[in-house]
């Protein structure tokens, strides 16, 4: 006996369309699919994208509004405590002794301390400009005139033709006195010997004074030595 199918029942006619309808199917599901990935990473992205902010923009609150800094402590107040002391005779403590002599102190010589005066250093000091120069008993006219009656010429300067001047140095001292007499420039002959004897010969001088004291000064003079 032989069956017979339904036409309509028949699949073969619309297997066709079903396997374009399955293909289609499977498109849209895979579309879908990777639609819901993407977007689903996409919102990943920016969740995080969002709470990095949030993280960057607390650190830069924090690192620029920074608290202020407490106030400083309050001093203590000091407070002054007056003791009153009274007066009273009571509260007065006498206090004796007794000084006994020991017969090993009686011969015990009291040495005053003598204390030694700081020198003056105008004293020491040697001027060689001040505001009144020392100067010769009587003035230069007198110098002169000591000098010439008392130079001695010597022979040998004397035998040789030998004339000029010869420059001695000296220091007046406070006292007048003369002192280091020495030759500047020398003719020979003797001269300078000569003219150093007659310088130590001298009397004292009238000192010279700066601020009106006296103080030692260098002094240069110039002995002329002439044959007549």
């Amino acid at each position: 006996m032989e069956l017979k199918k339904n036409p309509k029942a028949d699949l073969e006619k619309r297997r066709g369309l079903y396997l374009e309808i399955g293909l289609v199917v499977a498109l849209v599901a895979s579309l879908v699919a990777f639609n819901v990935k993407s977007y689903e990473k996409e919102l990943k992205e920016a969740f995080q994208r969002e709470a990095i902010e949030e993280v960057e923009e607390q650190i830069l609150q924090t690192d620029i509004q920074e608290p202020p800094p407490p106030p400083p402590p309050e001093a203590p107040e000091v407070t002054t405590v007056i003791e009153v002391v009274s007066d009273d005779k009571e509260d007065i403590k006498e206090v004796s002794f007794n000084a006994e002599i020991d017969e090993s102190t009686k011969n015990i010589d009291i040495v005053p301390v003598v204390v030694e005066e700081e020198e003056d250093e105008t004293e020491t000091q040697i001027f060689t400009v001040v505001e009144n120069d020392p100067e010769f008993p009587g003035g230069m006219e007198a110098l002169y005139k000591y000098l010439a009656q008392n130079i001695k010429y010597p022979q040998l300067a004397r035998d040789n033709g030998i004339t000029g001047r010869v420059y001695v140095t000296f220091v007046v001292e406070r006292d007048g006195s003369i002192a280091n007499p020495k030759v500047l420039k020398d003719i020979g002959g003797g001269c300078g010997a000569e003219a150093i004897r007659v310088v130590k010969s001298m009397p004292k001088w009238n000192p010279g004074k700066q601020r009106g004291k006296a103080v030692r000064v260098q002094f240069n003079l110039p002995v002329n030595f002439n044959l007549k």
